[in-house]
């Protein structure tokens, strides 16, 4: 599990870091908000950890920002802000839980694993995109009614575009969400994927449903949004 650790206290993020590697996750680090807010756009992540008090962007707004953009991963907010308001407000702009500074590790690990298995429960939530239906916990995928047989990496890819509707999804997250793999500028990995996707759920039907941005990625949009 790959988290996203943004904070601007070096020392406090370094022991976060290593304790949280300790137990097993893959970590990444962000020292202001800007740069969170990038990586958490441009890659995969279990869960983000985000202080409040950030340079270049608070921590509220981030994760404001990621759910305005249709980014659903997990927020947990680590601050020393304790007053009630920012409790309520952390939890208003998408956040999944909130704690204090000092803390305990064993609680924050507890917190973690408790809003994972939170957010496990969503990916039964079945998808509608126009006359696209994506019926998650049986994986199977519809459209205008005709069921269309997908591989398992070409459900994974469509399910990828489609919990992310009408953003751009780029390569590298492709390539990185589908095989764990660092993006190649030069590999035709994801734009093959992309077309073998295309012609399962295009070729046959009226509208196209996944559209090119050129140089970026891929974003999934119905005819008429």
């Amino acid at each position: 599990m790959k988290l996203l650790i943004v904070e601007d206290d070096p020392r406090a993020a370094l022991a976060l870091e290593r304790s949280l590697r300790q137990h097993g996750f893959t970590v990444e680090t962000a020292y202001d908000g800007l740069q969170g807010l990038a990586l958490a756009k441009q890659e995969a992540f279990t869960c983000l950890i985000l202080d409040v008090m950030l340079p270049g962007m608070d921590g509220f707004t981030l994760a404001a920002e990621l759910r305005t953009a249709g980014i659903d991963t997990p927020v947990i907010f680590l601050t020393a802000r304790d007053a009630l308001p920012d409790r309520i407000r952390g939890l208003e702009v998408g956040g999944g839980d909130y704690l204090v500074k000092p803390f305990a590790f064993s609680e924050l690990l507890l917190r973690i694993n408790n809003l994972l298995q939170r957010g496990s429960e969503t990916l039964t939530k079945d998808l509608l995109i126009g006359d696209l239906s994506i019926h998650r916990a049986q994986r199977k995928v519809y459209r205008s009614g005709k069921r269309l047989d997908l591989s398992n990496q070409e459900f994974a890819l469509l399910d990828l575009l489609a919990r992310n509707r009408g953003n751009i999804v780029t390569r590298a997250r492709i390539a990185e969400e589908l095989w764990e793999l660092a993006f190649d500028g030069d590999s035709n990995l994801v734009d093959a994927a992309i077309r073998r996707l295309r012609k399962k759920v295009e070729d046959s039907f009226q509208g196209k449903l996944i559209h090119t941005r050129r140089g970026v990625g891929y974003i999934l949009e119905a005819p008429g949004d």
